[in-house]
């Protein structure tokens, strides 16, 4: 089940968001500062921390619009907070 949310999924899934968004700013900075501009290869480098700084608030938007489903309450309800 691809839906179902414990409290462990919740946990992951603010781990990997945060893991995510930490990501995207390193990789920006690296090409910022580190990378060469040799074959435009800084370009890609600050694309793809772009691309995981945008994914970084889809995975909370998603789980917390799991978390609201009707039967995910029972479940999280049973957590230890």
């Amino acid at each position: 089940m691809l839906l179902t949310l414990g409290c462990q999924t919740m946990r992951e899934g603010v781990i990997a968001s945060f893991i995510f968004f930490l990501g995207g700013i390193m990789l920006i900075l690296v090409a910022m500062h580190i990378v060469p501009h040799l074959w435009n290869l800084h370009h890609i480098v600050m694309l793809s921390g772009f691309i995981l700084l945008l994914l970084s608030p889809v995975i909370l938007i998603s789980t917390f619009l799991i978390s609201v489903l009707p039967k995910s309450k029972e479940e999280i309800d049973k957590c230890d907070h």
